[in-house]
């Protein structure tokens, strides 16, 4: 008995070293990862200020110009865009969903949403090409007198607010089927319509659900590289238009990176390209954080 007993400590005492490790492998990834680009990307900030990396628009390896602004505002644009087209479709079709649509059509749209979210990015690449360029060639374009390849930000953005739809989609669902149906009955009690119970009660009390779904959708649409590389056109400028064409950070990183690793200084460039890309995911995923909590305390 007394043997048993100390095997079951030992078996505990092992199975808790092992969540340990575990746990302390998904934290130090980022922080390696940090570490890993900061010392890569070392050559070119030798070499530039990280002013004139980060405010000049000049991409010019050959002379030894690396001006990121370009390319992140690309990325910024491209991100910004594809949130504000998915965001409300997400937002009203999840509360459709929740609220509204019958367990039949819950069922029907359940596998399709898993479905696209399933799709691979070089297939959406594919269909923006088939489908969304010629359709802003000309369709779009002509309706606001320019002309265009439709190789642009507008592509861009409507090809990457499809493939983060599914993303933001289910979290969305799963907020809201999370909010106990008590708190909606006793609303509707009271005599509030089903909209006003919605609109005062399910958002308010999903805020902070509602912004880390977007959150990690910016996330995941910041980060995006083959279909965005396929639409945007890879014009390293600073869109002025919907209409212009765009590069983002990921599209350089995979453009260039394997056949520039002998060049040093360009290595390093490309690899402090990933290092801000990183960044921004982080201090974007920062300030969420802060916003939720500040949400959270206030409710």
């Amino acid at each position: 008995m007394e043997f048993r007993k100390i095997n079951r400590k030992l078996f505990d005492s092992y199975n808790t070293v092992l969540m340990i490790i575990t746990l302390s492998l998904v934290l130090l990834t980022p922080v390696i990862m940090l570490i890993i680009l900061g010392y890569k990307s070392g050559a070119i900030l030798e070499d530039q200020s990280i002013w004139k990396l980060l405010f000049t628009t000049a991409w010019e390896p050959n002379r030894g110009n690396f001006g990121f602004m370009s390319f992140l505002m690309g990325s910024v644009s491209v991100t910004i865009l594809s949130l504000l087209i998915a965001g409300p479709v997400c937002l009203l079709t999840a509360i459709y969903l929740t609220q509204y649509a019958g367990e039949r059509l819950v069922r029907i749209m359940q596998p399709v949403i898993d479905i696209l979210a399933g799709i691979p990015s070089v297939v959406y690449g594919v269909w923006g090409i088939l489908v969304i360029v010629p359709f802003i060639s000309e369709i779009i374009a002509p309706w606001f007198n320019v002309q265009t390849t439709g190789y642009n930000l507008l592509t861009a953005s409507i090809v990457l607010a499809v493939m983060i739809i599914p993303f933001i989609l289910n979290i969305l669902i799963e907020i809201f089927r999370a909010i106990p149906v008590e708190l909606t009955e006793a609303t509707l009690s009271l005599g509030a319509t089903r909209w006003e119970v919605i609109k005062h009660v399910l958002v308010r009390k999903a805020k902070s659900g509602i912004i880390s779904a977007f959150g990690l959708g910016v996330s995941r649409a910041f980060g995006e590289t083959i279909a965005v590389l396929m639409v945007a056109g890879n014009v390293a400028r600073i869109p002025n238009g919907l209409f212009d064409p765009v590069y983002p950070l990921p599209a350089l990183i995979a453009n260039n990176y394997g056949e520039m690793m002998s060049i040093r200084l360009y290595d390093s460039a490309l690899m402090m390209s990933a290092l801000i890309l990183f960044s921004v995911i982080l201090i974007f995923n920062f300030f969420s954080r802060v916003s939720i909590y500040r949400i959270e305390r206030n409710l």
